[in-house]
This record gives C-alpha cells, sequence and structure tokens, in this order.
C-alpha cells in the first residue's frame, strides 16, 4: 500500500485502487507501529475514489510534517570510494575508509520536515559551490519508538565541493534551503523490502541524458535495524522521523549539477522521486 499527502488530506493506493481520507492529522495518521494493519482495515470499509487523478495533478506534497530527517553516510562501497575521491587532496580521505568498517555508522541531520521538497518541486544548489551532485537514497520511515513502519525515496542534495574541503563543513554542504526531497510517497508493507530492489537515477538536462545509474540495496553494507539503534540511542523523535540510508550511485568526478537539471530517482515498489533543480 502507498500513502500520499496531498492537499486534501490522505490518499492511500491499494493494488490500484485509491482512498481518501480527509480531516486526518498527518504525525497521528503515520506515527503508528501498526500502520500496516490500520490501513488495511480503514480502507475496508470505505468507497474507493471515482477520480483520483484530480487530487494527484493538483500536486503531492512532500510525505512529511513534523518528522525530522536525518541521513547515513558511507554505507555503501562506492559511497566510500567518491568520499576519499573528493577529500584526498585535503587530507581528509582517511576517515572515510575508517567509518565504512566502524561499529558505529556515520549519522547526521538533514532537514526538518517543513523545509523538505516534494516530487515535482525545486531542490537547489549552493550558490558557494562549485561541485555538486544529488544523492538518491531508500529513506526509512521510523516510529516514536523506533521501528521502521515504511519507505520512501530520498534525494539527498550534497555539495561534494564544500565537504571535499573539510570533512567538518559535513553540515554546510548537506544542509541547506532545498537540500533534501522526499517522495512520492510511503511505501507501506508487511515485512522488510526485498533484498533485489534496485534503486535507479536519471539526470537530464535541456531533453537530454546526461547521467544515469543503478544499485540494489543489498549493496548496503549495515542493516537498517543497526541504523535506526544508533539514531534513537540518544535521539528522542515525537512524531517519528525519517533516514536516508546513504547512496551507492556515485557521478564521477567531471560531473556536476547545473540549473534547470531534471532528477529522476526511482525505487522499486515505491514510484520516482521527480525534481527540478534551482541555484
Amino acid at each position: 500500500m502507498k500513502v500520499y499527502k496531498v492537499y486534501k488530506g490522505i490518499l492511500i493506493e491499494n493494488k490500484g485502487i485509491f482512498y481518501l481520507l480527509e480531516g486526518e492529522d498527518w504525525d497521528s495518521f503515520i506515527n503508528d507501529n501498526n500502520l500496516f494493519t490500520k490501513i488495511k482495515h480503514l480502507i475496508s470499509g470505505m468507497e474507493p475514489l471515482p477520480d483520483p487523478e484530480a487530487y494527484l495533478k493538483k500536486g503531492l506534497l512532500a510525505p512529511v510534517e513534523s518528522q525530522e530527517i536525518w541521513a547515513s553516510g558511507v554505507t555503501y562501497f562506492n559511497s566510500k570510494l567518491g568520499r576519499e575521491e573528493e577529500s584526498r587532496e585535503k587530507g581528509g580521505s582517511n576517515f572515510y575508509a575508517r567509518v565504512y568498517v566502524a561499529e558505529r555508522p556515520e549519522l547526521f541531520f538533514k532537514s526538518m520536515g517543513y523545509r523538505a521538497i516534494g516530487s515535482g518541486g525545486k531542490v537547489r544548489i549552493r550558490k558557494d559551490s562549485t561541485w555538486d551532485v544529488p544523492e538518491p537514497e531508500l529513506t526509512l520511515v521510523i516510529s516514536s519508538t523506533g521501528k521502521i513502519i515504511g519507505y520512501t525515496i530520498g534525494n539527498d542534495m550534497s555539495s561534494r565541493s564544500i565537504e571535499g574541503e573539510n570533512p567538518l563543513y559535513l553540515p554546510q554542504a548537506k544542509t541547506y534551503d532545498g537540500s533534501a526531497a522526499i517522495g512520492p510517497c510511503i511505501l507501506v508493507i508487511e515485512g522488510p523490502l526485498p533484498k533485489t530492489t534496485k534503486i535507479r537515477l536519471e539526470i537530464r538536462r535541456e531533453n537530454k541524458q546526461v547521467f544515469s545509474g543503478e544499485i540494489g540495496i543489498d549493496q548496503i553494507k549495515r542493516k537498517f535495524e543497526d541504523l535506526v539503534s544508533y539514531l534513537y540511542a540518544e535521539n528522542s523523535f515525537p512524531n517519528g522521523s525519517m533516514l536516508m540510508t546513504g547512496t551507492g550511485i556515485v557521478p564521477s568526478t567531471d560531473f556536476t549539477l547545473q540549473k534547470g537539471d531534471e532528477i529522476k530517482i526511482e525505487i522499486d515498489g515505491i514510484g520516482t522521486l521527480i525534481n527540478t533543480v534551482d541555484r
């Protein structure tokens, strides 16, 4: 089942049939350890929505409200290599090699929910950056008690030039207006995602493909439960949280985003998050 946040409320899709929930509080609705069972019970007594396209065409909101958005770093081998490459000249590459094999993961704050951009919205690259990339990431939706209750797509927009100058500049490279996109929906299923799930990235410039890549979530080094455990060890999230699980698709050093680029991130079972780059 998929849960969309729309202007009229909450849209639920189950096997191609849509249902509309009006007057529901997003935070209370999502923050439920038994979300799958709750949704299944709700829609069993509801009439299908006759014209879902009328709601979908008005635009989807980012499926987040008061939830904090966090991110994980260096969870794929490709990410380790990319981070080492960008920081080698400044002497910081060894830090990324260490965190890749360490017991403690790299976790960092990415965005508050109100700053998140939904599918169809505009993400940004910093004016003081010269090397910028999107980072397509499977994103966990987590309840206030630390249970994974769903999955969505995240775009962790990043300034590789700023992060490469010094690892201590990570917050500036990662957290700024328009740096986090989430959507298009939350996938709520009974059990974990299949290990065969693929993440795909396509970047188009002036209607031409300038980059594409694909990776499987089976390449993520860390267990999702371990990432959540470290995130919740000394943090409380009254309305739940979202956690990006890292990227394994890393464009080469000669690629940087430009204003007007279209970023498409697709994850099997969830859908496609589409954003345009603004400056």
